[in-house]
């Protein structure tokens, strides 16, 4: 018999469905990007998006700001940026005498839904420490008073090619993020055909605008996403299996996980964190309910793997230089050598 939560669950799976159809109006060639960072806003974690210049991060993240509807801000990271400039400015008023204003982040209050940070690698790290706790805590301390952001949920993205003027983000706040996706160029022809000659992909201000605001109900997102995390449920055998992969990631050798020309007994520093684990199964519950299934399954877990797990991951430092190359690798051999319920 359907209860009314098992109703209620339906109805705003449909709602994150139209959420997606909505976006994908304006950006293209992105669908698995786009169902990951709709599992993070239904997971609540914060996301990181990584890529070249100019493959449509910003794009994608003001689409989403624009169809969750809610307060919205964002501000850029530069080398000159001050923790401060996110909880106030102040200047010179139409009087000539000195005025304050609230930040980005005090603004709108516990109204703020969206903070976006475009570039956060160029900010300082004590811009970053500042980050972090809105992150975890969801708060603020400022004018002698602390500031709560119930609904927050913190974007970020950083190019891969620019090194000059940059600060690598601390481990402590990669950490915080539930997700970090790399963006790539489409490779179909045809869709790289439509963004350089389709004449409504020219102007982005107009493209977002045009999309519908408010599809989800941004106060009511926390209240849904421990329905969700109650209602899917998982069995001994894929609890199991789930801890298998995370243990994969500390101490890989014991799995038989190999790559070739890889000292294996030397390259993890460390592992995915209990932190990590639960954003994993956050994700993975996620993603099932979006596949309309109250009960978790492997493919749940494999679908989040790499976007929740491989940024916890640390190399040692002969090792680290080559991330890039083998981090890849290493979790695909996690999922092929694991066996699997």
């Amino acid at each position: 018999m359907l209860t009314k939560v098992d109703s209620s669950l339906g109805d705003w799976r449909a709602r994150a469905l139209e959420f997606e159809a909505e976006i994908k109006k304006a950006v293209i060639g992105q669908d698995h990007a786009i169902r990951l960072l709709i599992i993070a806003i239904f997971a609540r974690g914060h996301a990181l998006l990584e890529g070249d210049v100019g493959v449509g991060k910003t794009t994608l993240l003001r689409a989403i700001a624009r169809v969750l509807g809610g307060d919205f801000e964002r501000i850029e990271g530069t080398v000159d940026l001050m923790p401060n400039d996110l909880l106030y400015h102040t200047y010179i008023n139409a009087q000539g005498r000195p005025a304050v204003d609230p930040g980005p982040l005090l603004k709108y209050g516990e109204n703020l839904a969206t903070f976006f940070f475009n570039e956060v690698n160029r900010a300082r790290p004590q811009v970053h420490s500042l980050l972090l706790r809105v992150m975890a805590e969801r708060t603020a301390t400022a004018f002698n008073r602390e500031y709560c952001f119930p609904h927050l949920q913190v974007f970020a993205d950083r190019n891969r090619v620019e090194k000059e003027e940059t600060f690598e983000l601390p481990a402590a706040a990669r950490d915080r993020f539930l997700m970090e996706l790399n963006i790539t160029m489409p490779r179909e022809r045809e869709l790289q055909h439509q963004l350089m000659f389709d004449s409504r992909f020219f102007d982005v201000d107009a493209l977002i605008g045009g999309l519908r605001s408010g599809i989800l109900p941004f106060t009511e997102l926390n209240g849904i996403a421990g329905v969700i995390q109650q209602r899917i449920k998982t069995s001994p055998t894929l609890e199991r299996y789930a801890l298998d992969l995370c243990s994969a990631t500390r101490a890989p050798k014991d799995f038989n996980v190999a790559i070739e020309g890889v000292d294996m007994t030397k390259l993890i520093l460390s592992g995915v964190s209990p932190r990590g684990m639960s954003m994993l199964m956050r994700a993975a519950k996620v993603a099932a309910w979006l596949h309309d299934r109250d009960s978790l399954v492997p493919e749940d877990l494999h679908a989040v793997l790499h976007e929740t797990i491989a940024h916890r991951i640390f190399f040692s430092p002969v090792y680290e230089l080559r991330r890039a190359e083998l981090v890849g690798p290493l979790m695909q051999q996690i999922v092929n050598k694991v066996a699997s319920p």
